[in-house]
C-alpha cells in the first residue's frame, strides 16, 4: 500500500508535466504564427517602402555618379546641392507630410475611410505653403555656401545647380503626400511601380546623354526635375482614377476646414524629422567650413551619399512601424501596436548588420561608382569603419520614429531630436576634429555619438509608454475628428 501511494503522486507529476510542455509548444506555436504573421504585415508596407526610396534616392545618386566623371568641381557642386541643398527642404516637406503618417493610418485602424482623402487634400495645401516659404534656399543658394566656408568656384556653380533643382522641390509637396496616403491604406504595390518605372526613364536619360550629348551639371539637374514628377504624375493618377474608391471622394472644401490643427502636427513631423534628415549633411558643411581639403569633403560626400542610400532600407522600416502602430492604435489594440515594434526592430537589425559587413568588406568598390581619383578612393577606405558603425547604430533609430509618427509624438521626439544632434552631437564633433586634431574622423565620431543619445532616449521612451492609453486615445480622437468634419460638411 504504501509503495502503491508513493507511486500515484509520481504519475501525476508526469501527467502535469506532459500538460505543461503540451502548452509551451502550444504558445512556441502560436509566438511563431504570430510572427510570421507580422512579419508579412511588415514587409508588404517596408518592401514597396524601401524599393520607392531607393529607387528615388538613387535617381540622385545617378545624377552624382554622371557629374563625377566629368570633373572634381562638378561632382562637389552636385554633391551639395542635393545631399545638402535640397535634402533640408526634402526634410522639412517629408516631415511635413509624415504627418499622414498618424492620421491617415490611425484612420484606417478605426475604419474612417473616407478621412483619408480629407488629411490628403490638407497636406498638399499645408505642404505648398511650406514649400513656397523654403524657396529662397535655391535662389540665394550662392550666398548662403558662401556665407559657410565653400570655396567659390564650387559655391557659384552648386548655386546654379539648386536653382535647376526647383521643380524637383516642388514635385515633393505631392509625391510625400501621396505615398503615405496609399500605404495608410496598405495600398504599397503601386508605390513600388511607379518608383521603379521613374528609376528606369532617369536611367535611360543618363545614359542616352552621356553617350551622345554633353549637357554639364545643368542638363542633370533638369533630368532629375523630370524623373520625379514622372513618379508624382504616376501615383497622382493612380489615387484620384479609381485605385482609392474608398478613400478618395474627390477635392472638397472640406480640406480647408481644420487646417490649424493639421498644420501643427504637420509642423511638429517637420522639425523632427528635418533634424535628422540634416543631420549627417551637416557634416559636408561643417568640413567645408573648418578648411578641410577637396578631397576630405569629396570623399565625405562619397560616405553620406553612400549612407543616405543604405538608410532608405530602415526608413522603410520606419515607414512599416508607422503604418502597422497607427493601425493597430486606431483600432483600438494595444499589444498588436508593441508586437509590430518589436519585430519590425529585430529585421531591422539584421539587415544594419549584414549592410555594415558589405561596407566593411568592400569600401573600394564602393567608392569607384562616383570617382575614379585613387586619393579620394583611399580617404574614403579610411572612412568606412565610421560608415559601417553609422549604419549599424542608424538601423534601430528609424524604428523607435516610426512608433513616434504612429502614436503621435512628434513634438516630443522633435525634442530629442534637436538636443541629442545638436546640442550634443554637432559640438563634440567640432570639438574632436579641432581641438584633438582627428579631422574628419573626430568630426564623424562626435556626431555619431548624437545618435547614440539619441537612439537611447527613444528606447526608454518607447518602453515606457502606456500603450492602453494610446490605443484610447487613438481611436477617439479619430473618431471625434470624423465627426467633427462630418458637422461642418452639413452646415
Amino acid at each position: 500500500m504504501e509503495e502503491h501511494s508513493n507511486k500515484r503522486p509520481l504519475l501525476l507529476s508526469t501527467s502535469e508535466d506532459h500538460q505543461q510542455v503540451s502548452v509551451s509548444e502550444h504558445e512556441l506555436v502560436s509566438l511563431v504564427q504570430r510572427t510570421w504573421t507580422e512579419v508579412k504585415k511588415i514587409w508588404k508596407v517596408a518592401g514597396p517602402s524601401i524599393f520607392s526610396r531607393l529607387s528615388l534616392y538613387s535617381l540622385a545618386v545617378i545624377t552624382q555618379s554622371f557629374a563625377g566623371h566629368l570633373n572634381d568641381t562638378d561632382l562637389a557642386a552636385i554633391s551639395i546641392a542635393t545631399t545638402v541643398i535640397t535634402s533640408i527642404t526634402f526634410g522639412f516637406l517629408l516631415g511635413m507630410a509624415s504627418a499622414l503618417e498618424t492620421l491617415c493610418g490611425q484612420a484606417y485602424g478605426a475604419k474612417q475611410y473616407h478621412m483619408l482623402g480629407i488629411y490628403l487634400q490638407r497636406s498638399w495645401v499645408v505642404l505648398l505653403i511650406g514649400s513656397i516659404l523654403l524657396l529662397p534656399l535655391f535662389i540665394f543658394a550662392t550666398p548662403i555656401l558662401k556665407l559657410t566656408g565653400q570655396p567659390e568656384v564650387v559655391a557659384e556653380l552648386a548655386g546654379t545647380v539648386a536653382v535647376w533643382l526647383i521643380p524637383m522641390h516642388m514635385s515633393f509637396v505631392f509625391q510625400f503626400s501621396l505615398v503615405r496616403f496609399l500605404q495608410g491604406q496598405l495600398k504599397t504595390s503601386v508605390i513600388g511601380w511607379v518608383s521603379g518605372l521613374a528609376l528606369v526613364i532617369h536611367l535611360l536619360l543618363n545614359w542616352f546623354f552621356a553617350k551622345y550629348y554633353t549637357i554639364g551639371v545643368v542638363g542633370a539637374a533638369i533630368m532629375l526635375d523630370f524623373s520625379w514628377w514622372v513618379s508624382v504624375l504616376g501615383l497622382f493618377l493612380y489615387a484620384v482614377c479609381g485605385g482609392c474608391r474608398e478613400s478618395w471622394y474627390g477635392f472638397s472644401m472640406e480640406a480647408f476646414s481644420g487646417l490649424w490643427d493639421f498644420f501643427k502636427l504637420s509642423a511638429a513631423s517637420s522639425v523632427m524629422l528635418a533634424l535628422e534628415s540634416f543631420y549627417y549633411r551637416v557634416l559636408v558643411i561643417v568640413a567645408g567650413s573648418l578648411g578641410n581639403t577637396a578631397v576630405d569633403i569629396d570623399a565625405l560626400s562619397i560616405c553620406i551619399t553612400s549612407y543616405g542610400w543604405e538608410i532608405m532600407i530602415p526608413y522603410g522600416f520606419l515607414a512599416a512601424t508607422g503604418v502597422r502602430v497607427a493601425n493597430e492604435l486606431g483600432a483600438g489594440n494595444a499589444k498588436g501596436a508593441i508586437f509590430a515594434t518589436k519585430i519590425s526592430l529585430l529585421i531591422s537589425i539584421l539587415i544594419g548588420t549584414m549592410f555594415a559587413i558589405v561596407i566593411l568588406a568592400f569600401p573600394d568598390k564602393l567608392a569607384m561608382i562616383f570617382t575614379s581619383n585613387n586619393t579620394v578612393i583611399n580617404m574614403v577606405n579610411e572612412l568606412s569603419v565610421l560608415l559601417a558603425v553609422t549604419v549599424l547604430l542608424s538601423c534601430i533609430q528609424p524604428v523607435f520614429t516610426g512608433v513616434a509618427l504612429g502614436c503621435g509624438w512628434q513634438s516630443q521626439v522633435a525634442i530629442v531630436n534637436l538636443g541629442s544632434y545638436y546640442v550634443v552631437g554637432v559640438p563634440l564633433g567640432v570639438i574632436l576634429e579641432q581641438f584633438f586634431g582627428l579631422g574628419i574622423k573626430g568630426l564623424w565620431t562626435g556626431m555619431l555619438s548624437g545618435t547614440v543619445v539619441q537612439t537611447l532616449t527613444l528606447a526608454i521612451i518607447t518602453i515606457r509608454c502606456q500603450w492602453d492609453k494610446q490605443a484610447k486615445e487613438a481611436y477617439s480622437r479619430v473618431v471625434k475628428q470624423a465627426i467633427s468634419d462630418q458637422s461642418s460638411c452639413d452646415t
